[in-house]
């Protein structure tokens, strides 16, 4: 029982503490890019909203209906979306480190902070590089295909590329490094679910500098989150 405990002891230390670090540089480096994009879907919703609203009311004088559409709630600006994308991040954290810790410990356990930091990595490839290929994080307003098979496809390819690294790195003969690429390159040949256009409001290169400040900062919040499990594995388990 201990053992087990120490397990979701270490998963808390590590998903704790890199949903904070994630947070924090999430504040200064894409909620301003998000909120740049924000300004855009404003300025479409201001254009687009007496054209649906006249079609609305026009629909309603017809049928002898009226309706009274609320919007959904959502955090407002400021300190209260803060603390909500802090607490999305440290319960993702925290899931993180259940699968890292758990998925180390069925092959030998972490021995330190410097094997987390590896593992970190590859969960790094595995959740956020690999997918990120097909699938490039978005802002708000550009299109995106359906959200099933989008999800479909992120699933496919995280199963795919966790498999490859573990015949790369726990199998290493010739056929299981052949199968690897195989599973590396096969999400990416049959393609990720595109949409029909891909014209947005949302200016190039705030684009691309939204993706690559995304995968800088899940690629520090990937080493943080390895590195503490090593460090709090060594601690609680290690000794134990």
């Amino acid at each position: 029982m201990d053992y087990f405990r120490n397990i979701i002891l270490v998963a808390a230390i590590a998903g704790i503490v890199a949903g904070i670090g994630m947070t924090i540089a999430q504040h200064f480096v894409t909620v301003p890019m998000i909120l740049k994009a924000e300004v855009f879907e404003e300025q479409s919703s201001a254009v687009d909203a007496p054209a649906a609203e006249a079609a609305h009311e026009h629909g309603a004088e017809a049928t002898g209906h009226s309706h009274d559409h609320g919007e959904g709630w959502g955090p407002a600006d400021g300190a209260e979306r803060t603390f909500f994308t802090l607490l999305a991040n440290v319960v993702t954290g925290i899931g993180f480190a259940l699968l890292l810790v758990a998925a180390s410990e069925l092959l030998g356990g972490l021995s330190g902070w410097r094997q987390g930091v590896f593992w970190g990595l590859a969960g790094f490839v595995i959740f956020t590089l690999a997918p990120g290929l097909g699938l490039a994080p978005e802002l708000p307003t550009m299109p995106a295909a359906e959200l099933g098979a989008r999800q479909l496809w992120w699933l496919g390819t995280v199963v795919s590329t966790a498999a490859a690294l573990w015949l790369l790195f726990y199998v290493r003969s010739l056929p299981a490094t052949v199968l690897a690429f195989a599973l590396l390159v096969l999400p990416h040949v049959i393609g990720a679910p595109q949409p029909a256009s891909h014209e947005s409001l949302i200016p190039e290169n705030l684009h691309h500098s939204f993706v690559v400040a995304v995968v800088m900062t899940t690629l520090v919040f990937w080493g943080l989150l390895g590195g503490l499990a090593g460090y709090a594995r060594e601690r609680f388990i290690g000794q134990a």
